[in-house]
């Protein structure tokens, strides 16, 4: 179905290849996963499939792509719209519409297809994807994730023979995630459907591919089955670093896997160390906090306080409140009712300044990162959020060019661009929004040193996140949002080691056992010391 014979690709303003001579062949109804670091040309892979890569991107492509006989030099990718559907890594991007319908419709419209079949295809998609309580909601008024689940709808109601999916479930709640896979492996399995997608979260799909696609940073592509792959891939789930820790063979790549290889293990193991910083002052108080757009209530009536010295994580399905409730607390998003008081000042209408300083009480990293990046290079954008910006940048996502525009960067490298921005500034909290979203587990691990540096140094940091491999290596405490109401908040062992829904890899293989990390395991082996 798709392949790719002697693929270079060079960019003309790199003096690297993107891609370096890549013979590749994925079979018709195959799921193949490509994984490998952020910025390591993923998205320029993805982006030969369908023709963007040279058409759109520019730069210079050698070798030939085919796509189910089609060759992508001959055929732009208006003309492989109906063969190839795609969706990338910045969802909002693609939409053309202003309401969920519509956007669904638009692709089938653009295609010639018949009124009742577009009706048909329309509904199977809202049911497919859960979102058919969204059809009439107006695409700017829709969380992130629900946003992401409509632009996966829209490029599978055209019934495309081969979906592209850069980072589909990276905004996703690990619910959402789920179904949305299931829907995709369903795709794969009944209708023959060939899917390549890209993902950094590892430990919701690598156990649904059929094969591995990786790329190691010096534009070769390597593939092979999945149990293969794993044994020395450049990034790997925590199943499989658990694997690799205890010398599992072969190694797992499900939860089921190793728990059945785990059986030995769970009887030598220590009991797992206490976990959670002291906490300090109360930095940050909420009292009464209410959010409403129209009569829709986003957040109701929260109490939260934040001490200094801690990790609070905020969880929730998508469309929970939890976007709604980080820009109340900032200062600069609507609020209804209550006050939020930092170190004495409240911060309604942003006046969330330290007096005589340029220092924010507050700082916040948005869903949409790139929304605070106006300037014209990655340079520019350092050196104006002051020292120490452009090291904290090398170190979150190393080799960034200067002279680039952030633009032309990843979605993953460009979140690491803004939360450098904004760690530069050692705000006295810290609110952070989906902040792994195009993040590898490296990258991911930085940021976690980052932040718990943070902390240490008497910040309170608040993360509201899906990612619950970030959450089990990071957070001291965990608030689990539904509906605008806090459902539950305590310690991060109790509230997400006992969730079907949230806890971690690790703690699903060893429950009853409240590990959480690949690191609590190493630590409590015989002989650790």
């Amino acid at each position: 179905m798709i392949e790719l014979r002697d693929v270079s690709v060079r960019y003309a303003d790199s003096a690297a290849l993107a891609l370096s001579h890549v013979d590749l062949h994925v079979e018709e109804g195959e799921l193949a996963l490509v994984v490998g670091r952020t910025g390591v040309g993923k998205s320029t892979l993805l982006g030969t499939i369908n023709g963007l890569v040279p058409h759109f991107t520019g730069g210079r492509l050698s070798g030939t792509v085919t796509v189910a006989g089609m060759d992508t030099r001959d055929h732009p990718p208006r003309e492989m719209a109906d063969v190839v559907g795609r969706v990338g890594q910045d969802p909002v991007a693609g939409f053309v519409a202003d309401t969920v319908e519509d956007e669904l419709a638009y692709g089938m419209e653009q295609l010639g297809v018949s009124p009742a079949t577009m009706r048909k295809r329309v509904e199977e998609t809202l049911d497919l994807l859960g979102i058919a309580g969204l059809r009439s909601r107006s695409l700017a008024t829709l969380s992130g994730g629900q946003q992401q689940r409509v632009a996966i709808g829209a490029a599978l109601v055209t019934a495309p023979r081969v979906l592209v999916l850069d980072e589909p479930t990276s905004a996703l709640d690990p619910g959402s995630a789920e179904e949305v896979l299931a829907a995709i492996t369903r795709l794969v399995h009944d209708l023959g459907t060939t899917v390549v997608m890209a993902e950094h979260r590892l430990e919701r799909a690598v156990q649904y591919a059929d094969s591995v696609i990786t790329l190691a940073g010096d534009g070769v592509v390597r593939s092979g089955d999945p149990a293969t792959m794993m044994i020395d891939a450049p990034v790997a789930p925590p199943v499989v670093e658990l694997g690799r820790l205890c010398s599992w063979t072969p190694l797992p790549l499900s939860v089921r896997d190793a728990r059945r290889a785990a059986r030995p293990l769970r009887g030598t193991l220590a009991e797992p160390a206490p976990r959670g910083r002291p906490a300090g002052e109360i930095v940050l108080r909420a009292d009464g906090l209410t959010v409403r757009y129209g009569q829709h209530v986003a957040v109701r009536e929260v109490d939260l306080q934040l001490a200094a010295g801690t990790v609070t994580a905020l969880m929730g399905r998508n469309g929970s409140g939890k976007s709604s409730l980080l820009w109340a607390l900032q200062g600069s998003g609507p609020r209804s009712a209550g006050s939020v008081v930092v170190d004495g000042v409240e911060t309604a209408g942003g006046r969330g300044k330290r007096a005589g300083t340029e220092s924010p009480r507050v700082g916040l990293v948005p869903q949409t990162a790139a929304d605070l990046l106006y300037l014209e290079s990655v340079g520019e954008e350092c050196a104006a959020a002051g020292p120490g910006a452009r090291a904290l940048l090398e170190q979150l996502a190393p080799g960034i060019d200067d002279e680039q525009h952030p633009r032309d960067l990843s979605e993953g490298q460009r979140l690491s661009l803004v939360v450098a921005i904004q760690l530069a500034a050692r705000p006295r909290v810290l609110l952070l929004d989906e902040p792994t979203r195009g993040l590898d587990y490296s990258a991911k691990a930085l940021l976690i040193r980052q932040l718990a540096e943070l902390a240490s140094d008497g910040h309170a940091v608040l993360v509201a996140t899906h990612d619950v491999e970030f959450v089990a290596g990071l957070a001291d405490r965990v608030i689990v949002l539904a509906d605008g109401d806090v459902i539950a908040d305590g310690p991060t062992a109790e509230v997400v080691a006992s969730s079907p829904i949230f806890a971690p890899q690790v703690a699903k293989v060893l429950a009853p056992q409240q590990f959480l990390t690949v690191q609590d395991v190493a630590d409590a082996l015989p002989g650790a010391s």
